[in-house]
């Protein structure tokens, strides 16, 4: 089956006969404007693939839009360390830091333009978010439904508010259902499952659908590689259902699949799905008509308890699951992100009393905690928000950048695209000024920083930015080398003291043993393996190392690497 037999074989799954037809016709219609981009990549992904993932705002300088001084930060700092450049929506928007999307096809004006985006393009990688399950209520296209304007009538999912909704999956302790006045005079109540400014999109409409590929198609004329399906997992409703993971939902990560593979094949698809692991991984499909990539959610909670635990079992015991049985797909490795830690991936794999005791650590570092509402109307934490920082080190009158680091060493080991946020490689601590001034919990992740500021610090070799900074950019440096890192080559974890995370990394051309302690103890250790040279390079240190009898300092990682 080619890609547009897919496409209509889908069309029709989604809305039956009469419907996929017209939709079809509708689609082929915006393909046929599109100029194809055809596929110039051997493979997705490699282990020089490295993201950084950042606000359009996250660095300022005077006389200069944001867009321009993040391309000057990353031109003069990182291009030997990041390959893709991951902005969040820099779109117009209402609420939520750019996820209340008032003109998809327009750059914030207080962040620069389109030109800036392509600009940045030119020296690295572009991954772009694809907000499609919600708009703003403050948007053209939202003052058109209420006008019942031609086209946008059925943009919004009207609900009557008498309706049983008890069984929809909920991931915010806000009213599912909001009420608004059309021009018309009548009342109506319409789908916000984020909050009262995020209208959710209602893709029966094929007003909607259309609208909302010429979006895609739009972004990747942009220079997008990488589109993130933002919220996918709540993207269809019905009714009676819990409305989350629909098999709609995912025959609609499939058409949009099938689309880039008709117009760019190069361009990947991930997945944000804030959920228990194999919930998560179920967006691979069937490793071919999915996501390329999804956002490995568990990693980041498991990591934290690890760290303050200062035991490895649980971490170990998942990580060994990560294989996948297609090589073309991969992990997004992320620890920190614009949101704080999600717990549900922790669902099934710690118990509530140790993810309560996260929750101390967290509100006793400055931190919040961000609940959702059950089915049974109680609520349980949601988010952690805490900068990753912050969390790791357990102590906000901590400045212990080896222990941060040594958190960051097992996400670039294991298998997967790493993706760091940029105030993790800064070192950011907790914002708690950016939380008073805006009300929300999330902000303490989003400090606004001023460029010549952080370049001051940098500069100075004992500030605690400069500590976790250069020896985390010569960390991805040295991995991007390795092709024991790609992420389809082979590993295993590997069992020791549980105050270390072991993961042996094999490539035909390369062997990495990877180690890492995550406690405050010198640990002496021998490799559990058979057959090891006497001595092998530490790439981290540069030194040799027995593998027999060696001693891992507090928070050191070595990767001890020797010839496949």
């Amino acid at each position: 089956m080619d890609n547009l037999d897919t496409i209509k074989h889908l069309l029709n799954r989604i809305y039956g006969e009469a419907t996929g037809r017209r939709a079809f016709e509708r689609i082929v219609a915006l393909i046929e404007k599109f100029p194809v981009q055809p596929s110039q990549k051997q493979v997705y992904f490699t282990q020089q693939d490295v993201v950084l993932i950042t606000y359009g705002d996250s660095l300022k300088k005077p006389g200069q839009t944001p867009l321009a001084t993040m391309h000057e930060f990353a031109a003069n700092h990182l291009k030997a360390a990041v390959s893709t450049i991951h902005f969040l929506p820099f779109f117009p928007y209402s609420s939520d830091d750019g996820f209340s999307v008032m003109d998809f096809f327009a750059i914030d004006s207080d962040l620069g333009s389109w030109e800036d985006v392509k600009a940045i393009g030119g020296d690295f990688e572009l991954m772009f978010d694809y907000v499609l399950n919600h708009f703003s209520a403050k948007s053209k296209w939202f003052e058109y439904y209420l006008q019942d304007k031609e086209g946008f009538q059925d943009f919004a999912i009207e609900v009557d508010p008498e309706t049983d909704l008890s069984a929809v999956t909920r991931p915010r302790s806000l009213p599912l259902l909001t009420a608004f006045n059309k021009s018309s005079g009548r009342t109506v109540h319409v789908w916000t499952t984020f909050s009262a400014d995020q209208i959710d999109f209602n893709f029966k409409s094929l007003d909607v659908l259309e609208k909302m590929i010429e979006v895609l198609f739009y972004y990747v004329q942009q220079g997008a590689t990488i589109l993130r399906l933002d919220a996918i997992a709540y993207l269809w409703k019905e009714i009676g259902t819990n409305c989350i993971h629909l098999p709609q939902t995912h025959d609609m990560v499939k058409l949009f699949r099938s689309l880039l593979d008709v117009i760019a094949p190069d361009v990947m698809i991930i997945t944000e799905t804030n959920v228990p692991h194999e919930e998560n991984i179920s967006y691979f499909g069937n490793g071919h008509d999915e996501a390329q990539m999804v956002y490995n959610f568990t990693l980041p909670p498991l990591l934290f308890y690890s760290f303050i635990k200062q035991d490895t079992t649980a971490l170990s015991r998942w990580a060994a699951g990560l294989h996948l049985e297609s090589a073309h797909n991969t992990f997004f490795n992320f620890t920190a992100s614009h949101d704080g830690i999600g717990v549900r991936p922790l669902e099934g794999i710690l118990p509530p009393e140790e993810i309560e005791s996260l929750v101390k650590v967290v509100t006793a570092n400055n931190g919040q905690v961000s609940y959702k509402r059950n089915p049974d109307g109680s609520e349980s934490p949601y988010e952690l928000n805490i900068t990753y920082v912050d969390a790791i080190l357990g102590d906000f009158k901590s400045d212990n950048a080896e222990r941060f680091l040594a958190s960051q060493a097992i996400q670039y080991v294991l298998p997967g695209v790493p993706a760091t946020y940029i105030h993790s490689l800064l070192g950011s601590r907790n914002w708690i000024e950016g939380v008073r001034q805006t009300g929300r919990a999330r902000t303490i992740n989003r400090a606004k920083l001023v460029l010549p500021d952080v370049l001051t610090q940098l500069n100075d070799p004992s500030s605690f930015r400069a500590r976790v900074f250069y020896p985390y950019l010569k960390m991805i440096q040295v991995r991007r080398n390795q092709p024991a890192f790609d992420p389809k080559a082979g590993f295993e974890i590997l069992e020791m003291d549980n105050r270390i995370f072991a993961i042996k990394r094999f490539s035909p051309d390369q062997t990495i043993y990877a180690v890492t302690n995550i406690s405050g103890d010198p640990i002496p250790l021998a490799l559990p393996e058979k057959d090891l040279p006497e001595i092998m390079t530490d790439l981290i240190g540069a030194q040799q190392i027995n593998p027999q009898s060696f001693v891992l300092e507090p928070y050191q990682y070595v990767w001890l690497a020797a010839k496949a």
